[in-house]
């Protein structure tokens, strides 16, 4: 299949590049340095209406199909994968009040969370339940009019800053209900609150960590989609999340190929530029032949979920590839770069420590193999 974007896709890429560029970019350097959630960040892209590309505009949002969010994603991924992975999150919990949201739920959580007013988090992971996402330790109990939820949720993104909470937590078992399901938290709930921030690699002004649930009581129409469901509505929703991961990879690995060919450029050794050299310039073939390819898978997947087919195998393989190509152009362009990748002067290694993330989160690439094998063999 080809990806010959029509106008309103050039027109998308082109708008939030330029955004991307003159507002992102500048900052990307100081809030890795700096650890500092970038709020000014966020509040422009607000403005923009990229907080909510494909929730429907009478919930706030633009109304986008997904390709068009992954282009989006992708280019503020290229400019900066912190604002990237903020906006991923934030997308995923939009997307499981669309799925399973009720109208009152709709218009309470998703107009402002797709507006940009309020920021969203996913809690799924917790220490015991990462990759093995159905042992849930979390618990929820029914009690009147409302549910008790206790446990502890960790590595969730835009822990602290976040203000709306889907959680994912074990509800007692009932004859035709087996499984976790789904809740929404308000941050200042009592009995919730936000534990040990990491301090990561990578991706430095995104909070990620811990949620903390003591006793915290929520209305029992905070329960969001169908008792039961809650496993089932995450993995629905990241199955759009890994065609998003994959567009931040993709961005990070443009973002390697555009530096790495300014640097060869500029470099000289044994009196020509870098980029003569037949290794440096396979080095540059390769990045720009493996980037086209992730560039495909991804706008394969978006281009599915868009015709209202099934696309969890392709947002496997985008998610998975992309990821691995991220990783691979990152080194390339500190190989490139030579001594100089290796220090901070360039933002060559910081590309290699934001790509690493894609390998992981969102289910890592073990895991997108496991999900692809299983289609593969039926």
């Amino acid at each position: 299949m080809g990806f010959l974007l029509k106008e309103e896709h050039e027109l998308m890429r082109k708008t939030v590049r330029e955004f991307a560029e003159k507002e992102i970019a500048p900052r990307a350097k100081e809030v890795d340095e700096t650890h500092e959630f970038p709020w000014d960040n966020i509040k422009r892209c607000a403005e923009m209406n990229l907080m909510g590309i494909t929730t429907p505009e009478e919930y706030g949002g633009a109304g986008s199909d997904m390709l068009s969010r992954a282009i989006a994603m992708e280019e503020i991924s290229r400019a900066s994968a912190t604002v990237g992975i903020i906006i991923g999150a934030h997308g995923l919990v939009c997307d499981c009040f669309e799925y399973a949201g009720t109208e009152e739920q709709k218009q309470k959580y998703l107009v402002p969370l797709a507006k940009g007013e309020k920021l969203g988090a996913f809690g799924l992971t917790e220490p015991n339940a990462g990759s093995d996402a159905g042992n849930q330790q979390t618990t929820a109990v029914r009690d009147g009019d409302y549910w008790v939820i206790n446990g502890t949720k960790c590595f969730i993104t835009n822990c602290g800053p976040a203000e709306i909470y889907v959680v994912i937590a074990k509800t007692p078992e009932e004859p035709d209900v087996k499984g976790p399901s789904a809740f929404i938290v308000e941050k200042g709930t009592p009995g919730f609150s936000i534990g040990k921030l990491e301090e990561k690699m990578g991706l430095h002004g995104s909070a990620t960590g811990e949620l903390i649930f003591n006793d915290c009581r929520v209305p029992a129409a905070n329960l969001l989609g169908k008792l039961g469901r809650g496993l089932a509505l995450a993995l629905q929703a990241l199955d759009r999340g890994r065609i998003c991961v994959a567009s931040m990879a993709n961005g990070i690995a443009q973002a390697s190929l555009e530096a790495a060919v300014e640097f060869a450029k500029q470099r000289k050794t044994f009196g020509k530029p870098i980029a003569a050299h037949q290794a440096i310039s396979f080095y540059l073939a390769e990045m720009a032949t493996k980037l086209e390819a992730a560039r495909c898978l991804t706008y394969r997947a978006a281009s599915l979920n868009d015709a209202g087919l099934p696309f969890g195998k392709e947002a496997a393989m985008a998610k998975y590839y992309c990821a691995e190509v991220a990783v691979w152009c990152a080194d390339k362009c500190i190989q490139i770069h030579g001594g100089y990748g290796y220090t901070k002067n360039f933002p060559a290694e910081r590309y290699l420590r934001e790509a690493k993330l894609c390998e992981i989160g969102e289910g890592t690439s073990e895991i997108q193999k496991l999900v692809i094998s299983r289609f593969v063999v039926g």
